[in-house]
């Protein structure tokens, strides 16, 4: 029986590919500087891969010193005329997300399939790439965007003119990002597909980790944020761990928004305590809120950010 990609079983913590085998791993340390460096296989519409951003936000502000890390896009779902199991068609997916979004504790809205259900996750897998051409910063800042628009803002990413408003909103060049969108953008997709294919990645989120004399690690799926510490002390044992400040205003300042389950990663709070104290510095103007029948997002709001800026 083919794997059905968008089945991202919660047990398992992955969103697998259909009819991969895994590959014996070899990757040059030539990424950059740095002495750790990461390759990220990724989707825009990977569940397990939302799932998991608290747990790389954290380790980017504790140890984004060590690492270079490669966004490569996997390409989850082509169309829909392979698929078989329980998830057949969009509609399945709904009720899919509804259910991964209680288990990872991170708001996702599946309504996005029964009201715009997407065709393929190409179309925004291409977009990235093509924000990678201009800023690789940005590029992030835009897959984060799109991410938030399908899983909370039920928007079909798939179509362009939602992807051209997201260029648009983190500070891309649209008309570049449209040219490179209809032509270099898809040959850097295709080498990202390439690429999964020679390492046998089977699923995402899959992370290649890299140290000192090529030591490497492979972490797939859903994991707490114990394992990438772990995985990172183990391929570089001189790895340093940052401290970093955690109020509420730094980790603002730092990410614009955040979810309630990534506030608690990262402020080292419950979900409870996080859960009162956003709610408090909304009541008090300094937060707003979108919220979506699974969950919250929150986000500076504006004014509170021009003040700080005067003020410094």
């Amino acid at each position: 029986m083919k794997t059905q990609p968008l089945h991202c079983n919660p047990e398992k913590g992955i969103c697998e590919l259909p009819e991969r085998q895994n590959k014996a791993i070899t990757a040059k340390n030539d990424m950059g500087k740095k002495p750790v460096k990461i390759l990220y296989f990724t989707d825009p519409i990977c569940s397990t891969c939302w799932g998991t951003e608290p747990q790389l936000r954290k380790l980017k502000l504790e140890y984004g010193e060590e690492f270079e890390i490669a966004y490569v896009m996997g390409g989850l779902l082509p169309d829909w005329t392979y698929n078989s199991g329980g998830i057949s068609k969009p509609t399945d997916v709904a009720a899919h997300w509804d259910e991964v979004s209680t288990y990872y504790q991170m708001p996702i809205d599946g309504d996005v399939w029964l009201e715009d259900p997407l065709h393929s996750s190409y179309p925004s897998s291409i977009a990235f790439k093509a924000a990678q051409l201009q800023d690789e910063v940005k590029a992030i800042l835009f897959l984060r965007r799109i991410r938030e628009m399908v899983f909370l803002e039920k928007i079909n990413i798939a179509r362009w003119k939602h992807l051209f408003n997201a260029a648009t909103q983190v500070g891309l060049d649209v008309a570049r990002f449209k040219q490179d969108c209809e032509g270099q953008a898809k040959n850097l997709f295709q080498s990202d597909l390439d690429l999964a294919a020679k390492y046998g990645i089977r699923g995402f989120p899959t992370f290649l980790i890299t140290g000192d004399s090529n030591h490497q690690r492979m972490l797939e799926g859903y994991k707490p944020y114990s394992s990438y510490e772990s995985a990172i002390m183990e391929v570089y044992a001189k790895v340093r761990k940052r401290r970093y400040k955690k109020s509420w205003m730094n980790l603002f300042d730092k990410y614009k928004t955040l979810t309630t389950r990534e506030f608690a990663e990262l402020s080292d709070l419950s979900q409870p305590q996080s859960e009162a104290q956003l709610e408090k510095l909304t009541l008090e103007g300094k937060l707003s809120r979108f919220e979506t029948k699974n969950g919250v997002l929150w986000k500076l709001k504006m004014i509170q950010i021009n003040l700080r800026i005067f003020s410094e």
